[in-house]
């Protein structure tokens, strides 16, 4: 059975950070793509940042570009999202899922990102 659960999620300042963790497994990790979501109330869920196999081409959003960093460990199932700068703006669910080809196949349940001003 294939999970990913992501973890690192709180409340927290305008200005500070937070590290998101999503741990898999169940999944060849290293044969996937990996990307992060997120959801704000209200809102249609949407494309946060993207991450290939090998780790070596990234992809964000406009909105997190240059504040948010995309990264994996394929030794240890898990991709990571380094958030700096924080808005509150960002608050949302953040989910992280698993791409083969053009489709986000799996999900995580998400976890909650606030952001206070």
């Amino acid at each position: 059975q294939v999970q990913l659960v992501e973890s690192g999620g709180g409340l927290v300042q305008a200005g500070t950070s937070l590290r998101l963790s999503c741990a898999t497994s169940g999944l060849t990790f290293s044969m996937y793509e990996m990307g992060w979501f997120r959801q704000a109330p209200g809102k249609e869920r949407e494309f946060v940042a993207d991450i290939v196999r090998s780790g070596d081409n990234t992809w964000y959003a406009d909105s997190v570009k240059g504040r948010f960093t995309i990264s994996r460990d394929n030794a240890k199932n898990t991709v990571y999202l380094q958030m700096n700068s924080l808005k509150p703006e960002d608050t949302a669910v953040y989910y992280c899922a698993a791409r083969e080809k053009y489709a986000y196949k799996y999900w995580g349940q998400g976890t909650q990102v606030t952001v206070s001003s």
